[in-house]
């Protein structure tokens, strides 16, 4: 693909639902990010256990097992992925919520139902390019 350009920028992407996985990571693939995914947070902590260091996580709230909340506060309470920029992608878009998850650590917070997929990746490559700066 002529068009494709490479950011050299290795985003990790959580979420439970296989087919919004799978089309986030097309989508981020043709924007030249290198895309890791995890379908829940216990496969995605053990990637980071093993010494994977994403610089961008994109993370869903609702999940089974340990919702991402609960992701969040463990990877900060053991030290992983301390360069990462963290996004939550969720539908839950209350106040609390987004609070929540910034308190965590999230840099950014995107709200599934409002935004499309291509969206989805402007608004990473935006906080990114904030917190770069």
């Amino acid at each position: 693909m002529a068009t494709e350009h490479r950011t050299g920028k290795k985003i990790f992407i959580i979420d439970d639902d296989a087919f919004l996985l799978e089309m986030y990571a097309l989508k981020f693939t043709q924007k030249g990010f290198e895309v890791e995914s995890a379908p829940g947070t216990l496969e995605a902590l053990e990637k980071l256990r093993g010494g994977y260091e994403p610089d961008i996580m994109l993370v869903d709230i609702v999940m089974p097992t340990m919702d991402g909340f609960e992701f969040l506060a463990k990877i900060k309470e053991e030290n992983l992925a301390q360069r990462s920029v963290i996004i939550v992608l969720s539908n839950l878009g209350q106040p609390e919520d987004i609070d929540k998850g910034i308190k965590l650590g999230a840099s950014g917070y995107i709200i599934k139902a409002s935004a499309t997929p291509s969206e989805v990746v402007e608004k990473v490559e935006e906080v990114v390019s904030k917190k770069n700066k």
